[in-house]
C-alpha cells in the first residue's frame, strides 16, 4: 500500500509553493526598474507639464506639439 500523505498531484508541496511563490515573482515584478512602477512619460506629456508650469507659451507648445506628431 502506497502513502501519499506529503504528496500533492505527484509533487511534494513544498514544490508546489515554490513554483506559486516563483509565478507570482514573475508577474508582479516590473519589467523597467524593479523600485519603480510607474511608467516612463512620453515626450508629449512632458511638453503638457512644461506649459502647464509656464515656462513655455502656447505658441511654443503649439510649434513643438506640431513638431512630436509628424
Amino acid at each position: 500500500m502506497m502513502h501519499y500523505n506529503t504528496y500533492q498531484w505527484g509533487m511534494h508541496l513544498g514544490w508546489w509553493i515554490v513554483w506559486v511563490f516563483f509565478l507570482i515573482w514573475i508577474f508582479a515584478t516590473p519589467y523597467n526598474i524593479p523600485s519603480r512602477r510607474s511608467k516612463k512619460e512620453s515626450p508629449l506629456d512632458l511638453l503638457k507639464k512644461r506649459l502647464a508650469s509656464g515656462q513655455i507659451n502656447n505658441e511654443e507648445y503649439f510649434e513643438k506639439k506640431k513638431i512630436l506628431e509628424v
